[in-house]
């Protein structure tokens, strides 16, 4: 047990790491507490149920996500005045945050964003979950992708956000493939490889929308 740390965060600690591996469903509150090394009781009592400590897991670094990305975000709108700010620089600031968090944060965050891959694809947790934690701030992007892009559809944007979204679930995902896939040519681990690529990728996807005739 870590004694510099609160029993608080020795349960989320322990939890987003089981959750990680095993899903939601695979997880009981005395596995989360064994591998605390807590007494079961008390994560009833700083918690509740289980739904609870998975609500507690996924707060804690979606506000620090969300905090960061919306600040990048402000900049770069700022950086731009009186112009709409640079889409690549908008996509940037969308995904820099996780990108950084994930290949400088530890271990921690690396489970917390196969998490958030699983819940993506969950097709019973994943438009609740990923509703009440994240549409707020995607919509603030698509708001600003918006005004950089005035002659483009709305339905475009979010199918555009859409694709963005099933390419950060597959990176952060924790799996091989692209190290399989390639031959070993490419690695899933190697994010400084991701983020030179992800952006100018993903920036033309949304310019194939742009200004449609």
């Amino acid at each position: 047990m870590d004694k510099t740390k609160s029993t608080k965060d020795l349960i989320l600690d322990a939890a987003e790491k089981l959750f990680a591996i095993r899903g939601f469903y695979g997880v009981s509150i005395r596995q989360i507490t064994t591998e605390a090394g807590v007494d079961p009781a008390l994560a009833s009592y700083h918690f509740g149920k289980k739904q609870d400590i998975f609500n507690a897991v996924m707060l804690r670094r979606a506000e620090i996500l969300n905090r960061e990305r919306i600040q990048m975000l402000d900049d770069c709108i700022r950086r731009a005045k009186p112009n709409p700010a640079p889409l690549h620089e908008i996509i940037d600031a969308f995904t820099h945050a996780l990108l950084n968090r994930s290949n400088k944060g530890g271990e921690g965050w690396k489970s917390y964003f196969a998490i958030i891959a699983q819940i993506n694809n969950h097709p019973e947790l994943g438009g609740v979950i990923m509703t009440q934690y994240f549409d707020p701030l995607a919509k603030k992007f698509i708001a600003a992708i918006q005004a950089t892009m005035p002659g483009s559809q709305a339905e475009d944007l979010y199918w555009c956000y859409h694709f963005l979204s099933g390419a950060l679930t597959l990176t952060f995902s924790g799996t091989e493939r692209i190290s399989n896939l390639s031959g070993g040519l490419c690695h899933a681990k190697n994010l400084d490889a991701v983020h030179e690529r992800l952006v100018p990728f993903i920036t033309a996807g949304f310019e194939a929308f742009k200004n449609p005739s």
